[in-house]
């Protein structure tokens, strides 16, 4: 296994369970991916549906995605920028009840 030490920074967003999936699935990729692939400094980014949970628990949660950015000043100028602000409206738009985003850094 492969440690990085003090690199890297990422979003993660999870998405709360929408009132009606296939429109909010249909919006997110027509619309918001392609908001986030022009975000400036995101080396790259994963996106999936959960379908169970391991431990046949409730499942609060629609959407997972996470963002990739070289450092959290990198993330922080992605928002800042006019496409990350138009990435964060389009964000309040969409999001159900219950989402949440969380920044990770490696250490």
């Amino acid at each position: 296994m492969t440690t990085v030490i003090g690199m890297g920074a990422k979003l993660v967003v999870l998405y709360g369970t929408p009132d009606d999936p296939a429109a909010f699935d249909a919006h997110y990729r027509d619309v918001h991916a392609p908001l986030v692939e022009h975000l400036p400094g995101l080396e790259r980014w994963s996106s999936a549906k959960f379908v169970g949970a391991a431990d046949n628990g409730d499942l609060p949660y629609h959407r997972i995605v996470e963002l990739h950015f070289a450092d959290a000043d990198a993330l922080q100028a992605a928002f800042g920028s006019d496409e990350g602000k138009a990435t964060a409206a389009d964000y309040g738009q969409i999001a159900p009840s219950g989402s949440r985003m969380f920044i990770a850094v490696a250490d």
